[in-house]
């Protein structure tokens, strides 16, 4: 048969357990479902004035927002109040409101309500608070419930217990604290050694290192967009107006001088060329047979002067549709390689003198162009190293030096504004005009602190202004 437990017995347990926790969920947890040896009980909750009902027998975690819980917190705040009603009236300053037992009858009407729903018939309010010089932050109490009424001596056993877990708590608390501080190298009562002092202490090292990282200098870089381009292309135009009828070259070919590059149509001007010729012809006839007729017929004389302008007209005019028939066949005009987009845009489609149709750029005549963004935009020196990474071969840079930047920024097809970046190639290079990729730019040194920090800073300078 067992033995009743002496609840002295019993609490001088509890404040060993107390004493013997490590953390606060622990003693929670102690609290709640650990003392019913103390006094019997069949519910109990833990609430604190700052942070609401934290604690509930039998849970492992309270769920806050369900009706139990909501009206058990309704019920501890009305018993925290009622104690702090009462330190008031009876002047009792820092020192904490004795236990209360509760009844359903000693309660408003919307606590008391709900009670035979949740709870049996009888509580015990147990306040659990610090000095009144901790606020909110040190105020909470315990509701026990059971069948049974709570007696006097119940009350004193549960106050002594309360006041003695309290205690436990606040030193778990400080010894947290002075956990953190020693971790920051702080000297506590014979826990650690004492601190290193001079240039042999951690501390020191630790921020002549990150001072040094800070100030190490790095070379400015940004990214821009970039792309291989011809240096000096030559521009084909169209040398008449009229509808170009074939091309005689491809995107990305290469031809030689002389070679033909696109034709007009032939047809209007053909049939104007004909038609000069016989015109011409007729008047040369003209004028043959009136020079005979002048030899014998004085009169007929003064008309050969006439005759003859006419047929120098035809000429001219004959003269001038060949050379047009001429320029209808476009030629190129150095050897390089044909700069164009697609041929099939242009055929059919009437252009007008002067207008450009396609380049010729030399092999060897290449460079790089990229567009620095505006938010980019650093000091860069003419001579400054120039990487540009293509997409198609990323593990290969081509090597540029900067050869110039220009003054204005110019707007882009997608609507950003960039400064337009030329870059002489450091090498010849097997790659065709034409490919795309990423550009990296490299400016003057900085230390590093401000190269991690000026997109930072500047943003930050444009949003507040100053």
């Amino acid at each position: 048969m067992n033995e009743p437990v002496d609840p002295v017995m019993a609490l001088l347990g509890l404040c060993r357990q107390a004493r013997e926790a490590r953390s606060e969920a622990e003693l929670a947890f102690l609290l709640v479902n650990g003392s019913v040896a103390l006094t019997p009980y069949r519910q109990a909750a833990l609430w604190w004035a700052d942070g609401g009902l934290k604690t509930l027998s039998g849970l492992v975690q309270p769920e806050v927002n369900a009706p139990y819980a909501q009206w058990v917190s309704a019920l501890a705040r009305h018993c925290h109040g009622a104690d702090a009603a009462l330190k008031v009236t009876e002047a009792r300053g820092a020192s904490a409101a004795g236990p209360r037992a509760l009844a359903a009858h000693d309660l408003p009407p919307e606590l008391a309500a709900p009670w035979a729903q949740w709870w049996p018939a009888h509580a015990l309010w147990v306040a659990v608070s610090g000095s009144p010089s901790e606020g909110t932050a040190g105020q909470g109490g315990l509701l026990l419930a059971r069948e049974d009424p709570f007696t006097s001596r119940d009350a004193a056993l549960w106050q002594e217990w309360a006041a003695a877990w309290w205690h436990a708590r606040q030193a778990l608390r400080h010894a947290h604290s002075q956990r953190r501080w020693r971790l920051w190298g702080r000297e506590t009562a014979g826990a650690l050694p004492a601190p290193r002092r001079g240039w042999r202490h951690p501390a020191l090292w630790g921020a002549a290192a990150l001072a040094m990282v800070a100030l190490w200098p790095v070379r400015l870089s940004v990214l821009a967009p970039g792309e291989l381009v011809p240096r000096q292309p030559t521009v084909v135009r169209a040398p008449m107006d009229g509808v170009i009828d074939v091309f005689h070259v491809q995107p990305n070919q290469l031809v030689r001088r002389g070679a033909p590059l696109f034709g007009f149509d032939e047809a209007v001007i053909q049939s104007r060329l004909d038609v000069a010729q016989q015109a011409l012809a007729t008047a040369t006839t003209e004028l043959r047979q009136t020079t005979q007729q002048a030899l014998g017929d004085p009169r007929v004389r003064p008309q050969l002067a006439l005759l003859s302008g006419r047929v120098e007209e035809r000429r001219a005019e004959a003269a001038a549709l060949r050379r047009q028939l001429e320029r209808s066949r476009v030629l190129a005009p150095q050897d390089g390689v044909v700069l164009l987009d697609d041929t099939t845009e242009w055929i059919g489609r009437p252009i007008t003198l002067g207008e450009r149709v396609l380049r010729i750029a030399r092999v060897d005549d290449v460079e790089i162009e990229a567009w620095l963004p505006i938010a980019d935009a650093i000091a860069l020196e003419p001579g400054t190293s120039v990487l540009l990474y293509l997409n198609a071969s990323p593990l290969a840079p081509v090597a540029a030096r900067l050869r110039l930047v220009a003054h204005e920024a110019a707007q882009r097809p997608d609507g950003s504004y960039a400064y337009r970046v030329r870059a002489t190639l450091a090498a010849p290079t097997t790659h065709r005009v034409g490919l795309k990729g990423t550009a990296k730019l490299q400016g003057e040194r900085a230390p590093a602190i401000y190269w991690a920090l000026r997109r930072p800073l500047a943003t930050l300078r444009s949003t507040l202004g100053w």
